[in-house]
């Protein structure tokens, strides 16, 4: 048996004890991809610290805090720091993030040879494993997952290090064919990027009795979640608008971000502010009863690459309601699986009731993401992974 590809993933997009939800959907790709007897992995999770008079401010003392080097959940995480500049230097990142790592790299490298490197986010992370890539003669790949993109490719100082990192790359790779074109349109060569869909553990998100969960929680009517950072791209202010129509549902939003003060303001604004629960960062494995327990979970995202919460609500039997955002149109292909509307408050509300009037059956929703797993999303990133290696063997 030939020896086990090694992997470096290289991710500032990880979870933490900081942050245990940042990123997720990165280290069950990657805790699938270690599982495997075809590869070693050893993640670099590059965090992003200020200059030190800015050090104690949150969220960077409980970041800078963070152990260099450790196991999580299984999996050999280092946790290297690099000069963060706030809001005015992200186009300094990748260089930032390849001077900070080097050291790193190469004295793993010179212990056991990587194969590859296996880039998870498309800025900073493409850009800087380019430069690790040049200095260490290895292979990388880059994937793309939507903000990555949209944001940063806006960027005039980002753009050209996308583009340089996409045009030396082995292969790229978008989570969903939407996105594959946007990155065509930025100028990408589309016939190097692979769309891999994002995994689901159809063991955990599934369905449940919603009766006796929104007992539990204390939920007599219709339940609504939106599960997503409280961001303006993620747009729940529609969906705290919507809940005007109807008066007795209770909206559930899970996550924290800037807007939450704004959020909470316009909920009392409405007079909804008692049917809307705050609900601040879920861990992820209590994330399940949850989505399962509501009746439809509503994300009308201003953007998106393919939202693992859209997969997820699916897999618990809850229909969506989503904007025409990313991969919508490859994932909602029928009314079981919900409705893609206008990024409209009165456009939900009258999806909401068209769903309440014909609603589908849990098992109906399911279906429509059976061929999501994990296992599907790892098999798929060991064959390319292995053919790149061959290729440059060869």
């Amino acid at each position: 048996m030939a020896r086990p590809l090694n992997i470096l993933t290289l991710s500032t997009l990880f979870p933490s004890a900081a942050a245990p939800n940042f990123g997720i959907f990165v280290e069950r790709q990657t805790a699938e991809l270690a599982s495997r007897p075809e590869t070693d992995v050893t993640v670099i999770n590059p965090v992003g610290i200020p200059p030190p008079m800015f050090r104690n401010l949150s969220p960077y003392r409980s970041l800078n805090a963070l152990p260099d080097h450790e196991q999580w959940n299984g999996l050999d995480v280092y946790r290297p720091r690099f000069v963060l500049i706030p809001k005015f230097g992200g186009a300094q990142n990748p260089e930032r993030i390849a001077r900070a790592i080097m050291p790193l790299v190469r004295n793993l490298h010179e212990q056991r040879p990587f194969d590859l490197i296996d880039a998870e986010f498309f800025y900073p992370d493409g850009p800087a494993a380019m430069r690790i890539s040049e200095a260490l003669d290895i292979p990388f790949t880059i994937k793309a997952r939507g903000a990555d993109i949209h944001h940063w490719g806006s960027d005039p100082k980002c753009l050209p290090q996308i583009l340089a990192a996409a045009d030396k790359a082995a292969a790229l790779l978008a989570v969903s064919g939407a996105l594959k074109e946007d990155m065509r349109a930025l100028g990408m060569d589309g016939d190097r990027i692979t769309v891999h869909y994002t995994g689901l553990d159809q063991d955990k998100f599934k369905p449940v009795d919603r009766v006796s969960v929104k007992r539990e929680l204390g939920i007599a009517g219709p339940l609504f979640i939106s599960v997503g950072a409280l961001i303006k791209r993620k747009n729940q202010a529609l969906v705290i608008d919507a809940m005007t129509s109807f008066p007795d549902a209770t909206l559930m939003l899970a996550g924290t971000g800037e807007e939450e003060k704004a959020y909470r303001a316009k909920a009392k604004a409405l007079g909804v502010e008692d049917r809307i629960r705050f609900l601040g960062n879920v861990p992820h494995d209590e994330l399940p009863k949850l989505v399962a327990a509501a009746d439809i979970a509503i994300l009308p995202s201003r953007s998106e690459g393919l939202a693992n919460a859209w997969v997820e609500a699916l897999s618990c039997g809850t229909p969506i309601i989503i904007s025409e955002a990313g991969g919508a149109c490859e994932l909602v292909r029928s009314d079981m699986a919900g409705q893609i509307v206008e990024q409209d408050s009165a456009a939900i509300a009258n999806a909401i009731k068209a769903m309440f009037a014909n609603p589908p059956a849990q098992q109906d929703v399911r279906d429509t993401v059976r061929d999501f797993s994990w296992k599907t999303n790892g098999d798929a990133l060991v064959k390319l992974f292995g053919d790149i290696v061959k290729r440059e063997v060869t």
